[in-house]
């Protein structure tokens, strides 16, 4: 049978740009945070992982937080580094290696966009020279192509962006905390046409921490736990059409990582997605909220349109997606967004969320993360 695993404290970091503050000072207040909330302290933990993309390493941490000699492991995976940690740990929580485990993500990256090395992805030099290293290209083209086969319009790519920076606006911690409307992220400067400015994430900073428990941990603590019923992780499959990878190989449609994890996830945690009451879905730019929603299980592909044109997506919605405004709003810290998703779905659950909590007293949360180059992770929660 395996092992009862629940969250019992989730921690957050300002996100945004913070001169003079570094990403290891961000991952210190967000594990402090989740620290707090689980009532707890540092000696407490048993066993943690983290990860980040380019400000440090994870395991040297414990230089601030105290020397009690745990394992500390190391994790990096692109954009899904923070849900990667997060199975990591959990997997040590349900194997018996410890009762109490933390999973933290951080990062501080520069402004522009991200600028990778093809040598570390396994790719020859000339693919960099010849452009397909530029993640907003990439994104355009996928979008683009989805837009073409399903019928969706530039007019609700626009829409998603706008849902975001509203939800921003109401969340404390978020970055882009100003609404922006639809008919002015349409008109914003095209980057890759179909999307503009507007409908991408930036680059950002920001750290967050979860804490996981065994049952037993959680009778002797108390808190407020939230049940873990399911995560998963899964790399691509032949045939997929990812960062890096941006050629549909093979016959029929592209397979999809974030579909693969997000039924494993659903079949782990019994359940399916029309269970789900409040989602987090990976939203690096507009058109990736919309093909997730479908890649996840939400909707059939190209059913997204005529959902967001009726709000079923915004707080008040069937089904609420990315209510503390996503990446778009809060900016993509890549160690520190898949965690972040799992705080924000803490704390609708709990009933915490202030302007922005779901109403209906919210049972389900479901978070989802994607990155280079092809990998996804996936959570399903409960209280």
């Amino acid at each position: 049978m395996t092992q009862t695993v629940s969250i019992i404290g989730a921690g957050l970091s300002k996100f945004g740009r913070q001169p003079g503050i570094t990403g290891r000072q961000m991952a210190v207040s967000a594990i402090a945070a989740a620290l707090d909330d689980a009532g707890l302290a540092w000696p407490d933990i048993e066993i943690a992982f983290g990860g980040s993309d380019g400000s440090g390493l994870a395991d040297t941490l414990v230089a601030e937080l105290g020397f009690t000699g745990i394992p500390f492991s190391n994790v990096k995976n692109g954009c899904a580094t923070g849900g990667s940690a997060l199975f990591s740990a959990v997997n040590a929580v349900r194997s018996g290696t410890a009762e109490v485990a933390l999973a933290v993500g951080f990062d501080k990256h520069p402004r522009g966009a991200f600028d990778p090395t093809p040598a570390e992805w396994g790719l020859a030099e000339g693919y960099g020279a010849a452009g397909l290293m530029v993640t907003t290209q990439f994104f355009g083209a996928k979008i683009g192509r989805y837009m073409r086969e399903y019928g969706i319009s530039g007019t609700t790519l626009a829409k998603v962006a706008e849902k975001a920076y509203r939800n921003g606006s109401l969340n404390p911690n978020a970055w882009r905390r100003q609404a922006i409307t639809a008919g002015e992220i349409a008109a914003a400067d095209m980057v890759n046409d179909p999307l503009t400015r507007y409908m991408f994430c930036s680059p950002g900073e920001g750290g967050a921490a979860v804490i996981v428990a065994t049952e037993a941990a959680v009778r002797r603590l108390g808190g407020r736990p939230v049940r873990l019923r399911a995560i998963s992780h899964r790399t691509r499959r032949f045939g997929s059409f990812e960062v890096f990878s941006p050629a549909v190989q093979g016959g029929g449609e592209p397979t999809s990582v974030s579909a693969d994890a997000a039924a494993a996830a659903f079949e782990q945690a019994g359940i399916s997605p029309a269970d789900v009451d409040v989602a987090q879905l990976q939203d690096t730019e507009s058109g990736a909220e919309i093909m997730h929603m479908a890649e996840c299980g939400f909707c059939e592909h190209g059913e997204q349109e005529s959902m967001i044109t009726a709000g079923d997506t915004e707080i008040g919605g069937r089904l609420p997606v990315n209510t503390d405004g996503g990446c778009i709003a809060n900016g993509e810290p890549i160690g520190a967004s898949g965690l972040r998703q799992v705080h924000e779905i803490v704390t609708q659950l709990r009933g915490e969320a202030g302007d922005r909590q779901v109403p209906g007293t919210p049972r389900v949360g479901f978070t989802h993360v994607y990155g280079a180059p092809g990998i996804s992770a996936c959570t399903v929660l409960s209280v």
